[in-house]
Protein backbone atom coordinates (compact mmCIF):
# COMPACT_ATOMS: atom_id res chain seq x y z
CA UNK A 1 0.00 0.00 0.00
CA UNK A 2 1.27 3.62 -0.75
CA UNK A 3 1.69 5.72 2.35
CA UNK A 4 0.26 8.56 2.10
CA UNK A 5 2.62 11.80 2.43
CA UNK A 6 2.20 14.57 4.97
CA UNK A 7 0.77 17.04 3.42
CA UNK A 8 0.75 21.03 4.87
CA UNK A 9 -2.65 23.03 4.35
CA UNK A 10 -0.83 25.06 1.83
CA UNK A 11 0.21 22.00 -0.41
CA UNK A 12 -3.61 20.73 0.38
CA UNK A 13 -5.04 24.06 -1.10
CA UNK A 14 -3.49 23.36 -4.27
CA UNK A 15 -4.42 20.16 -5.25
CA UNK A 16 -8.08 19.44 -6.98
CA UNK A 17 -10.33 19.01 -4.16
CA UNK A 18 -12.42 15.62 -4.22
CA UNK A 19 -15.35 13.99 -2.31
CA UNK A 20 -15.47 9.96 -1.39
CA UNK A 21 -19.12 8.79 -1.16
CA UNK A 22 -18.56 5.20 0.41
CA UNK A 23 -15.88 3.66 1.70
CA UNK A 24 -12.73 2.22 -0.78
CA UNK A 25 -10.41 -0.36 -0.44
CA UNK A 26 -7.67 0.93 1.51
CA UNK A 27 -4.56 1.15 -1.31
CA UNK A 28 -7.50 2.91 -3.35
CA UNK A 29 -7.77 5.41 -0.41
CA UNK A 30 -4.29 6.02 0.31
CA UNK A 31 -3.57 6.60 -3.41
CA UNK A 32 -6.55 9.29 -3.49
CA UNK A 33 -5.21 11.26 -0.47
CA UNK A 34 -2.01 11.33 -1.73
CA UNK A 35 -2.83 13.17 -5.15
CA UNK A 36 -6.11 15.27 -3.96
CA UNK A 37 -7.83 16.94 -1.23
CA UNK A 38 -10.44 14.59 -0.13
CA UNK A 39 -13.88 14.85 1.61
CA UNK A 40 -14.26 11.74 3.51
CA UNK A 41 -18.36 11.59 2.96
CA UNK A 42 -18.49 8.27 4.10
CA UNK A 43 -18.04 9.83 7.87
CA UNK A 44 -21.01 11.22 7.43
CA UNK A 45 -24.78 9.79 8.30
CA UNK A 46 -25.77 12.39 5.94
CA UNK A 47 -23.29 13.02 3.10
CA UNK A 48 -25.80 15.78 1.43
CA UNK A 49 -25.66 17.43 4.66
CA UNK A 50 -21.66 17.08 5.25
CA UNK A 51 -21.42 19.25 1.96
CA UNK A 52 -22.97 22.24 3.10
CA UNK A 53 -19.92 24.83 3.26
CA UNK A 54 -17.92 22.72 1.44
CA UNK A 55 -19.92 21.00 -1.66
CA UNK A 56 -18.45 23.95 -3.92
CA UNK A 57 -15.32 23.22 -4.14
CA UNK A 58 -15.67 19.82 -4.66
CA UNK A 59 -14.48 18.85 -8.49
CA UNK A 60 -14.72 15.35 -8.72
CA UNK A 61 -16.73 12.61 -6.39
CA UNK A 62 -15.29 9.49 -6.38
CA UNK A 63 -18.08 6.75 -5.42
CA UNK A 64 -18.30 2.67 -6.05
CA UNK A 65 -21.17 0.74 -7.73
CA UNK A 66 -23.06 -0.07 -4.68
CA UNK A 67 -23.23 3.32 -3.30
CA UNK A 68 -23.45 5.36 -6.24
CA UNK A 69 -24.59 9.21 -6.50
CA UNK A 70 -28.00 9.92 -5.68
CA UNK A 71 -29.65 13.05 -7.35
CA UNK A 72 -29.55 15.30 -4.12
CA UNK A 73 -25.83 14.58 -3.90
CA UNK A 74 -24.90 15.30 -7.74
CA UNK A 75 -27.26 19.10 -7.10
CA UNK A 76 -25.10 19.80 -3.35
CA UNK A 77 -22.05 19.81 -6.10
CA UNK A 78 -22.33 22.57 -8.13
CA UNK A 79 -18.81 23.16 -9.65
CA UNK A 80 -19.04 18.76 -10.08
CA UNK A 81 -16.97 18.17 -12.98
CA UNK A 82 -16.65 14.37 -12.87
CA UNK A 83 -18.27 11.05 -11.22
CA UNK A 84 -15.87 8.23 -11.03
CA UNK A 85 -17.10 4.59 -10.11
CA UNK A 86 -15.74 1.98 -8.45
CA UNK A 87 -17.45 -1.03 -10.50
CA UNK A 88 -19.41 -1.47 -13.84
CA UNK A 89 -22.99 -0.97 -11.97
CA UNK A 90 -24.41 1.97 -12.57
CA UNK A 91 -28.49 2.02 -11.47
CA UNK A 92 -27.19 3.39 -7.80
CA UNK A 93 -25.79 6.86 -9.88
CA UNK A 94 -28.47 9.21 -11.38
CA UNK A 95 -27.59 9.33 -14.67
CA UNK A 96 -30.65 11.79 -15.67
CA UNK A 97 -29.28 14.22 -13.03
CA UNK A 98 -25.41 13.88 -14.20
CA UNK A 99 -26.80 14.54 -17.92
CA UNK A 100 -28.99 17.19 -17.28
CA UNK A 101 -25.69 19.02 -16.11
CA UNK A 102 -23.33 17.43 -18.82
CA UNK A 103 -21.14 16.17 -16.53
CA UNK A 104 -19.47 12.60 -17.29
CA UNK A 105 -18.68 9.92 -15.13
CA UNK A 106 -16.76 6.85 -15.82
CA UNK A 107 -16.56 3.25 -14.20
CA UNK A 108 -13.96 0.17 -14.43
CA UNK A 109 -15.32 -2.00 -17.28
CA UNK A 110 -13.38 -5.44 -18.59
CA UNK A 111 -10.84 -5.92 -16.26
CA UNK A 112 -13.80 -7.72 -13.85
CA UNK A 113 -15.02 -9.68 -16.58
CA UNK A 114 -12.67 -12.95 -16.64
CA UNK A 115 -13.22 -13.19 -12.43
CA UNK A 116 -16.90 -12.50 -12.90
CA UNK A 117 -17.16 -15.18 -15.83
CA UNK A 118 -15.06 -17.66 -13.53
CA UNK A 119 -17.32 -17.22 -10.54
CA UNK A 120 -20.29 -17.89 -12.74
CA UNK A 121 -18.74 -21.29 -13.90
CA UNK A 122 -17.24 -22.07 -10.18
CA UNK A 123 -21.29 -21.36 -9.20
CA UNK A 124 -22.51 -23.31 -11.74
CA UNK A 125 -20.55 -26.45 -11.47
CA UNK A 126 -20.46 -26.07 -7.53
CA UNK A 127 -24.22 -26.70 -7.58
CA UNK A 128 -24.43 -28.85 -9.96
CA UNK A 129 -22.16 -31.06 -8.19
CA UNK A 130 -23.28 -30.48 -5.01
CA UNK A 131 -20.02 -29.44 -3.95
CA UNK A 132 -20.58 -27.26 -0.98
CA UNK A 133 -22.95 -29.61 0.52
CA UNK A 134 -20.94 -32.80 0.17
CA UNK A 135 -17.79 -30.50 1.89
CA UNK A 136 -20.32 -30.51 4.69
CA UNK A 137 -21.11 -33.68 4.29
CA UNK A 138 -17.67 -35.01 4.94
CA UNK A 139 -17.45 -32.18 7.79
CA UNK A 140 -19.90 -33.74 9.94
CA UNK A 141 -18.70 -36.91 9.62
CA UNK A 142 -21.29 -38.26 7.83
CA UNK A 143 -19.49 -40.38 5.27
CA UNK A 144 -18.52 -43.59 7.31
CA UNK A 145 -22.22 -44.17 7.40
CA UNK A 146 -22.95 -43.97 3.88
CA UNK A 147 -22.27 -42.88 0.26
CA UNK A 148 -23.01 -39.15 -0.38
CA UNK A 149 -25.71 -38.75 -3.29
CA UNK A 150 -25.75 -38.57 -6.82
CA UNK A 151 -24.99 -35.28 -8.78
CA UNK A 152 -25.63 -33.36 -12.09
CA UNK A 153 -23.18 -33.79 -14.89
CA UNK A 154 -21.74 -30.20 -16.36
CA UNK A 155 -20.48 -31.46 -19.62
CA UNK A 156 -21.94 -31.31 -22.83
CA UNK A 157 -25.72 -29.56 -21.23
CA UNK A 158 -27.29 -26.51 -22.27
CA UNK A 159 -25.78 -23.17 -21.16
CA UNK A 160 -28.46 -20.25 -21.92
CA UNK A 161 -27.21 -16.66 -20.89
CA UNK A 162 -29.18 -13.77 -20.13
CA UNK A 163 -27.28 -10.54 -21.12
CA UNK A 164 -24.69 -10.93 -23.47
CA UNK A 165 -22.21 -8.17 -22.74
CA UNK A 166 -18.48 -8.95 -22.15
CA UNK A 167 -19.73 -10.44 -19.25
CA UNK A 168 -22.19 -12.92 -20.79
CA UNK A 169 -19.29 -13.85 -23.44
CA UNK A 170 -16.55 -14.36 -21.43
CA UNK A 171 -18.77 -17.14 -19.74
CA UNK A 172 -19.91 -18.09 -22.95
CA UNK A 173 -15.88 -18.74 -24.44
CA UNK A 174 -15.69 -20.81 -21.36
CA UNK A 175 -18.63 -23.27 -21.85
CA UNK A 176 -16.49 -24.28 -24.97
CA UNK A 177 -13.94 -26.88 -22.37
CA UNK A 178 -17.28 -28.42 -21.30
CA UNK A 179 -18.59 -29.32 -24.59
CA UNK A 180 -21.68 -27.07 -23.75
CA UNK A 181 -24.35 -26.24 -26.42
CA UNK A 182 -25.17 -22.13 -25.72
CA UNK A 183 -27.82 -19.97 -26.79
CA UNK A 184 -28.48 -16.50 -25.35
CA UNK A 185 -30.90 -13.43 -25.23
CA UNK A 186 -30.36 -10.09 -25.27
CA UNK A 187 -31.68 -6.46 -25.90
CA UNK A 188 -30.75 -6.92 -28.84
CA UNK A 189 -28.97 -9.95 -31.66
CA UNK A 190 -25.61 -9.87 -32.06
CA UNK A 191 -23.98 -9.87 -34.99
CA UNK A 192 -20.01 -10.74 -34.08
CA UNK A 193 -20.63 -13.91 -31.84
CA UNK A 194 -21.29 -17.49 -32.88
CA UNK A 195 -23.95 -18.49 -30.37
CA UNK A 196 -27.60 -18.67 -31.10
CA UNK A 197 -29.66 -15.72 -30.39
CA UNK A 198 -33.32 -16.42 -28.34
CA UNK A 199 -35.38 -13.63 -28.62
CA UNK A 200 -37.47 -15.28 -25.85
CA UNK A 201 -36.49 -15.32 -22.43
CA UNK A 202 -38.89 -17.63 -21.71
CA UNK A 203 -37.79 -20.06 -24.29
CA UNK A 204 -34.17 -19.57 -23.05
CA UNK A 205 -35.04 -20.83 -19.92
CA UNK A 206 -37.35 -23.91 -21.22
CA UNK A 207 -34.38 -24.98 -23.49
CA UNK A 208 -31.22 -24.21 -21.06
CA UNK A 209 -29.73 -26.86 -18.50
CA UNK A 210 -28.14 -23.93 -17.10
CA UNK A 211 -29.78 -20.09 -17.28
CA UNK A 212 -26.98 -17.53 -15.96
CA UNK A 213 -27.79 -14.36 -15.47
CA UNK A 214 -25.24 -12.03 -16.65
CA UNK A 215 -27.32 -8.56 -17.58
CA UNK A 216 -27.00 -5.23 -16.32
CA UNK A 217 -29.11 -4.41 -13.58
CA UNK A 218 -31.79 -0.86 -13.03
CA UNK A 219 -35.64 -0.23 -13.40
CA UNK A 220 -36.14 -1.70 -16.85
CA UNK A 221 -34.41 -4.81 -15.99
CA UNK A 222 -36.16 -5.75 -12.04
CA UNK A 223 -37.73 -8.81 -11.81
CA UNK A 224 -37.14 -10.26 -15.51
CA UNK A 225 -36.24 -13.86 -14.15
CA UNK A 226 -39.99 -14.28 -12.13
CA UNK A 227 -42.05 -17.34 -11.67
CA UNK A 228 -43.00 -18.16 -15.22
CA UNK A 229 -39.65 -18.34 -16.33
CA UNK A 230 -38.47 -20.31 -13.48
CA UNK A 231 -41.36 -22.49 -14.08
CA UNK A 232 -39.69 -22.67 -17.67
CA UNK A 233 -36.55 -23.56 -16.21
CA UNK A 234 -37.99 -26.79 -14.44
CA UNK A 235 -37.18 -29.71 -11.66
CA UNK A 236 -33.99 -30.37 -13.53
CA UNK A 237 -32.55 -26.62 -14.44
CA UNK A 238 -30.12 -24.18 -12.62
CA UNK A 239 -30.55 -21.14 -12.12
CA UNK A 240 -26.95 -18.86 -11.44
CA UNK A 241 -26.80 -15.37 -11.22
CA UNK A 242 -23.67 -13.02 -11.37
CA UNK A 243 -25.67 -9.89 -12.23
CA UNK A 244 -27.64 -8.00 -9.57
CA UNK A 245 -29.92 -9.24 -7.11
CA UNK A 246 -33.32 -7.49 -8.59
CA UNK A 247 -33.34 -9.06 -11.53
CA UNK A 248 -34.17 -11.93 -10.09
CA UNK A 249 -38.14 -11.95 -8.42
CA UNK A 250 -36.75 -13.28 -4.95
CA UNK A 251 -39.71 -14.34 -3.66
CA UNK A 252 -40.46 -16.49 -6.50
CA UNK A 253 -36.95 -18.30 -6.55
CA UNK A 254 -37.12 -18.88 -3.12
CA UNK A 255 -40.54 -21.09 -3.89
CA UNK A 256 -39.48 -22.62 -6.80
CA UNK A 257 -36.44 -24.06 -4.97
CA UNK A 258 -38.58 -25.23 -1.78
CA UNK A 259 -41.14 -26.92 -4.26
CA UNK A 260 -38.82 -28.32 -6.06
CA UNK A 261 -39.67 -26.45 -9.38
CA UNK A 262 -36.00 -25.94 -10.42
CA UNK A 263 -33.31 -28.03 -8.92
CA UNK A 264 -30.90 -25.51 -8.00
CA UNK A 265 -29.26 -21.71 -7.92
CA UNK A 266 -25.95 -20.20 -7.28
CA UNK A 267 -25.64 -17.02 -6.20
CA UNK A 268 -23.42 -14.29 -6.15
CA UNK A 269 -26.00 -11.03 -5.51
CA UNK A 270 -28.86 -10.47 -3.62
CA UNK A 271 -32.06 -8.11 -3.44
CA UNK A 272 -31.40 -6.48 -0.29
CA UNK A 273 -27.82 -7.32 0.20
CA UNK A 274 -26.14 -7.71 2.58
CA UNK A 275 -29.16 -9.69 3.70
CA UNK A 276 -30.30 -12.98 2.76
CA UNK A 277 -33.60 -14.58 2.91
CA UNK A 278 -33.61 -16.64 5.28
CA UNK A 279 -35.28 -19.20 3.72
CA UNK A 280 -31.80 -20.00 1.57
CA UNK A 281 -29.86 -20.57 4.01
CA UNK A 282 -31.16 -23.62 5.29
CA UNK A 283 -31.33 -25.24 1.49
CA UNK A 284 -28.46 -27.67 -0.12
CA UNK A 285 -29.40 -26.84 -3.37
CA UNK A 286 -28.17 -23.76 -2.99
CA UNK A 287 -24.62 -22.06 -3.06
CA UNK A 288 -24.65 -18.90 -1.73
CA UNK A 289 -21.80 -15.83 -2.28
CA UNK A 290 -21.38 -12.41 -0.47
CA UNK A 291 -20.99 -10.49 -3.68
CA UNK A 292 -17.22 -11.47 -4.01
CA UNK A 293 -17.43 -12.36 -8.15
CA UNK A 294 -14.49 -9.44 -8.82
CA UNK A 295 -12.84 -9.73 -5.16
CA UNK A 296 -9.47 -10.47 -6.35
CA UNK A 297 -6.70 -8.89 -5.39
CA UNK A 298 -5.91 -8.29 -9.52
CA UNK A 299 -9.18 -7.60 -10.48
CA UNK A 300 -9.64 -5.25 -7.78
CA UNK A 301 -6.11 -3.08 -8.56
CA UNK A 302 -7.01 -2.72 -11.90
CA UNK A 303 -10.37 -1.57 -10.73
CA UNK A 304 -8.52 1.13 -8.72
CA UNK A 305 -5.99 1.87 -11.10
CA UNK A 306 -8.85 2.82 -13.25
CA UNK A 307 -10.79 4.56 -11.00
CA UNK A 308 -7.00 6.92 -10.71
CA UNK A 309 -5.96 7.05 -14.42
CA UNK A 310 -9.80 8.74 -14.64
CA UNK A 311 -9.15 11.38 -12.40
CA UNK A 312 -5.88 12.28 -13.68
CA UNK A 313 -6.65 12.11 -17.27
CA UNK A 314 -9.50 14.28 -16.21
CA UNK A 315 -7.43 16.95 -14.04
CA UNK A 316 -4.72 16.76 -17.31
CA UNK A 317 -7.65 17.68 -19.82
CA UNK A 318 -7.04 14.41 -21.58
CA UNK A 319 -10.09 12.29 -22.69
CA UNK A 320 -11.35 10.08 -19.93
CA UNK A 321 -10.38 6.26 -20.65
CA UNK A 322 -13.70 4.62 -19.38
CA UNK A 323 -16.82 7.00 -19.74
CA UNK A 324 -20.34 5.50 -19.33
CA UNK A 325 -21.76 5.62 -22.38
CA UNK A 326 -24.00 8.34 -22.99
CA UNK A 327 -22.38 10.60 -20.69
CA UNK A 328 -18.92 11.44 -22.45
Amino acid sequence: MMATEQISPDQRSKRPRIAQNGRLMPALEADLAARYDVLPLWQSADPVAALQGAGAGVLALVTSAPVGASASLIAALPNLQLVASFGVGTEQIDLAALQQRGVPATYTPEVLDNCVADTAFGLLISVARGMPAADRFVRRGDWPQGRFGLATRVSGKRLGILGLGRIGQAIARRSSGFDMAVRYTNRQPRSDVPWRFEPSLLALADWADFLVVAAAGGPSSQGLVNAAVLKALGSSGFLINVARGSLVDEAALVQALQQGHIAGAGLDVFAHEPHVPPALLVLDNVVLLPHVASATHETRQAMADLVLANLQAHFEGRPLPTTIPGLD
